[in-house]
């Protein structure tokens, strides 16, 4: 059961931490990658998530036209610089009427990763695709 992760990273999320967004077809996809450390040890702890230094969060939501989030599928992958590449297995959070999309990534101080998501609905498909540099704490 994923308790109050996302209250708490929810709003941190949208509101801080370099959020971005792209349009893909009709949506509005926010995104944003951070280190797990950033989240308390009891949200962490509570939502199964690893809490450290060498270890970061992805968070996605897909909003329609009216600034509704969707429930889509996704599927990705991050790729290091000098050729890593990692799958991404991406977690559903609900809260409310919100629905966010989590996934960890492992890495080192200063890689930078380019992450490549699809994300599909019934209704239209996509790829996002960002470019992250991770910093250890």
């Amino acid at each position: 059961m994923f308790t109050p992760l996302l209250l708490g990273v929810g709003l941190l999320l949208s509101a801080q931490l370099h959020a971005a967004e792209q349009k893909i077809g009709a949506w509005t996809v926010h995104y944003t990658a951070l280190p797990s450390t950033f989240l308390t040890p009891e949200i962490a702890r509570a939502n199964r998530i690893e809490r450290s230094r060498y270890n970061g969060l992805l968070n996605i939501a897909v909003l329609d036209q009216n600034g509704k989030t969707l429930q889509v599928s996704m599927t990705g992958q991050g790729k290091s610089l000098i050729g890593t590449i990692r799958k991404l297995e991406f977690q559903t959070i609900r809260e409310g009427d919100a629905i966010y999309y989590i996934a960890e990534y492992p890495y080192r101080n200063e890689d930078n990763v380019l992450f490549t998501i699809d994300i599909k609905s019934p209704e239209q498909g996509g790829e996002l695709s960002f470019r992250h540099t991770f910093y250890t704490d």
